[in-house]
């Protein structure tokens, strides 16, 4: 029998793939054996050729928002856990998640709670999705966790899809501009630069700069490409080692400008999640365990990690964080309220209120002035052309 895997070698590293073994279990002891270690592991037999190219393509927030939020009216509505996934099955339009809910929906079948199944796709149920779902089973109020959670996440995805929004019109700026610099010093600088070259007069800095760029571009072209595919690979190399995500999420909190709007939306989501956890009864030191591996930075997570472990010690949140300049002062001090008042769910989720609306701003602003910036950064490029090429052109024009 064959068991389409998903899992991650001794690096670290993604591997997939299919494996025969006789069941599941001895397929993962096989993939055990190899020294990897399983993240899922689903039957072949069960994945159409289609559902098995797209079988680990990611599953996007709006697609987990809306299985949420059909999941919840379902169990409102009283229908059995099992037969409202299959219910959801037949409606989800993501061929994984399709494939997901059938594993799930088997494994409760079988005698296994939700939240349990659920662990089993750590990629598309985080931590904070099953501790939800595990309280909901435990209260009895799995409508209301569900619901709870499909609001939570909307909110990161609008998050999430106003950054993205506000940086798509400066990078297609930026990427047009290089696309055409790159086109002129290939097509367009090479049959004016013969002609410079012709002439006895002598020629500018400007235009023995460009001179040298254009016949750099001509003879070695193949060279700027393999090395920026080198440095692009080498990047993505570099920050999949722990070390390596480390610092760029370091360096990434201190870039000027944009280093704050990284802390806002980092503070935006640890307060977000953390307020979800808590309303939800799941103790705190777990809750923040689950909220590290959200916020999405590797200095955070360690930063959250060290201070449930001091928690855990019998320390405050507010007293671990207050001596880490990477959380913002107000953050601790209002953290610290909620902790003396027993008010910390609701001072939280004010918390991450002033975040988002702090980070809409920022962004609002920095789409406000890159505009006027990159008509600044067109401006010059077109006076180095014109210095260093049209001017000696004409000069020359002029002499004869």
């Amino acid at each position: 029998m064959e068991f389409a895997y998903q899992a991650r070698d001794n690096q670290g590293l993604l591997r997939t793939g299919i494996v025969e073994a006789t069941n599941e279990n001895s397929a993962y002891d096989a993939l055990q054996e190899h020294g990897l270690i399983v993240i899922k592991i689903l039957p072949a037999s069960s994945v159409s050729i289609l559902d098995r190219i797209k079988l680990f393509d990611r599953v996007s927030s709006k697609d987990l928002v809306l299985f949420s939020r059909q999941f919840a009216t379902l169990i409102n509505a009283k229908v059995p856990i099992v037969q409202a996934l299959n219910i959801l099955r037949s409606q989800v339009s993501s061929a994984k998640l399709k494939v997901v809910i059938t594993d799930i929906s088997q494994k409760v079948e079988s005698g296994d709670s939700l939240s349990s199944a659920l662990t089993r796709y750590p990629a598309i149920f985080s931590n904070l999705y099953v501790n939800l779902v595990r309280a909901g089973e435990l209260s009895g109020t799995m409508d209301e966790s569900l619901i709870y959670l499909a609001n939570q996440l909307e909110k990161d995805n609008d998050l999430r899809t106003k950054v993205i929004s506000s940086l798509t019109y400066p990078a297609f700026i930026v990427s047009a501009l290089i696309i055409v610099g790159v086109l002129m010093f290939i097509y367009v600088l090479p049959p004016l630069v013969a002609i410079l070259r012709e002439s006895a007069v002598e020629l500018p800095i400007t235009t023995k700069i460009l001179i040298a760029a254009t016949d750099f571009m001509q003879k070695f072209w193949w060279l700027v490409i393999i090395i920026i595919v080198g440095l692009f690979v080498g990047y993505r190399t570099y920050i999949a080692t722990p070390g390596g995500r480390y610092i760029v999420d370091s360096f990434k909190i201190k870039l000027p400008i944009f280093g704050k709007l990284f802390v806002k939306i980092y503070m935006a989501r640890f307060a977000r999640n953390l307020a979800t956890l808590v309303l939800g009864g799941i103790p705190i030191v777990k809750a923040l365990e689950s909220v590290a591996d959200i916020v999405g930075n590797q200095v955070y997570r360690q930063i959250i990690i060290d201070s449930a472990q001091e928690v855990k010690n019998g320390k405050s949140i507010a007293s671990v964080l207050v001596e880490r300049p990477e959380f913002p002062v107000i953050v601790s001090q209002m953290i610290q309220i909620g902790e003396t008042t027993g008010r910390l769910q609701e001072i939280l989720e004010k918390l991450a209120t002033f975040y988002e609306k702090e980070a809409e701003n920022v962004l609002k602003n920095l789409t406000t002035l890159v505009e006027p910036l990159i008509m600044v950064v067109l401006g010059l490029a077109v006076a180095v052309m014109v210095a260093g090429i049209l001017l000696p052109i004409y000069n020359l024009a002029g002499a004869v």
